[in-house]
């Protein structure tokens, strides 16, 4: 091995040790790439990482992302998302495992319009778990449904994943919507049958609501209630979804018509006020600084590790694998899913996945396909022991008699079912290609 290549082996592991100080992702980012790169070819790093900066703040493409996170972060702080989830339960209460549906269909619904794991989660916790232990809910089944609807956001559309996997892979944002929208309502359903078949064989985990309860409500009210709470958010993610899918608007002229249309809804439902849009350009903010920083963090790192032969060294490893193609994408799925129990997933995109990439540019493997097998892995990061961000967000709002064993053993069977999909897009290529192909992007 060259010196160079040596340099970059430490680079990594500079940047796993930091991690393991406690060290912040970005910073850790950051200091391994500076100290790597200028070991490695000195002064040229500075005359070469400005232009990275710059592309990735000019980018179009991202200026998508702090609107899509406005039309979320509205329609949560507008407690739209409260009003789907009473109806929707109401709708679903008198079948067994009916509860947990409802949670997983408003995952559906705001992922679609938030694709923010933490706002979905922590809604849906405060709303629901309480009632669903009142009710004779399992804890874990309770925590695990809870969690895993929160993480849809991030294979529905339109998710901040697929927009920068977009940037990585070189995909346009509307093919890589169209792939996952299949996958998305695939485990969406997946879930649901999982709830199916416990109601049927483990009514007692998941009973439904009391008939005496759903009495209370008067009669005839259900339809209506459907149209005003449900009928707004979901014209509105058709509305933006379509425009994107459908190539009638670029994604960024998407979202700033889903941004005004969260408004709207929140004016029509009386909701709309100067502090809730105080708090919400609040929240914008923090998220999109968050996701913005760590992406120039990552710009050091990732500019060393190409100028020290890493590229080359992947390349190499990649080739001593058996199976060639079939052999290297197993072998990518494999360490994305273990790199999830202790990385976020902004910086295995910016960081694993563009060393991987080369190599299945060489082997001219279908990039809508590959991204999209990498978004549906990424999404089992939040779920997974110890560090998924999902069951910290709900250990967080749980009441005191859920423990962590029940929050870890509920997101278990998920995350089987999330690797069960995994599987069913690898072995059939079809549900993530079908719809870009069909609609001619």
């Amino acid at each position: 091995m060259s010196p160079n290549e040596w340099i970059a082996l430490g680079l990594i592991g500079g940047f796993l040790v930091l991690m393991m100080l406690g060290i912040p992702v970005a910073i850790a980012l950051a200091v391994s790439g500076f100290v790597a790169g200028y070991i490695g070819f000195g002064d040229l790093l500075f005359s070469l990482l400005p232009a990275r900066l710059f592309g990735v703040v000019t980018n179009y493409t991202m200026l998508a992302i702090p609107l899509f996170v406005f039309m979320g972060v509205m329609l949560e702080k507008s407690r739209v998302a409260e009003d789907m989830l009473e109806t929707i339960g109401r709708a679903m209460g008198g079948l067994n495992g009916g509860m947990g549906i409802a949670i997983i269909l408003v995952g559906v619904l705001m992922g679609a319009s938030t694709g923010i794991v933490g706002a979905t989660v922590v809604t849906v916790a405060m709303l629901t778990l309480p009632t669903l232990m009142r009710r004779g809910y399992k804890p874990s089944i309770a925590c695990g449904t809870i969690c895993a609807s929160g993480t849809l956001g991030q294979i529905i559309p339109p998710s901040l994943v697929l927009i920068l996997l977009s940037e990585i892979v070189g995909e346009s944002v509307g093919t890589l919507f169209a792939a996952a929208f299949i996958p998305g309502l695939a485990l969406a359903l997946i879930y649901v049958l999982y709830l199916l078949v416990l109601g049927k064989l483990r009514p007692e985990w998941v009973p439904a609501i009391p008939a005496e309860e759903r009495a209370r409500h008067p009669k005839g009210t259900l339809g209506r209630d459907l149209l005003r709470s449900v009928l707004p958010p979901l014209l509105l993610v058709i509305a933006v979804l379509g425009s994107i899918i459908g190539g009638i608007a670029a994604p960024t002229e998407a979202a700033s018509m889903g941004a005004l249309g969260s408004m709207i809804i929140a004016l029509v439902a009386r909701r709309f006020s100067w502090p809730l849009l105080r708090d919400t350009l609040h929240g914008t903010l923090t998220i999109t600084a968050m996701v913005f920083f760590i992406l120039l963090c990552a710009q050091p790192f990732s500019l060393a590790f190409r100028g020290l032969g890493g590229e080359q060294m992947v390349h190499d490893l990649f080739g001593l694998l058996p199976g060639g193609e079939l052999g290297a994408l197993l072998f990518l799925m494999a360490v994305l899913f273990v790199l999830g129990f202790f990385l976020e997933w902004i910086e295995i995109s910016y960081i694993a996945l563009p060393m991987f990439l080369p190599v299945f540019h060489a082997y001219g493997t279908d990039m809508v396909w590959l991204a999209t097998l990498v978004a549906m892995n990424l999404q089992m990061s939040f779920l997974t022991p110890p560090f998924g961000w999902a069951l910290f967000f709900l250990k967080g709002v749980a009441p005191p008699g859920i423990t962590t064993k029940d929050i870890y053993a509920g997101a278990l069977p998920f995350v089987l079912l999330q690797m069960a999909a995994v599987a069913l897009v690898f072995l059939f290529p079809g549900i993530a290609t079908w719809l870009p192909k069909a609609i001619g992007w």
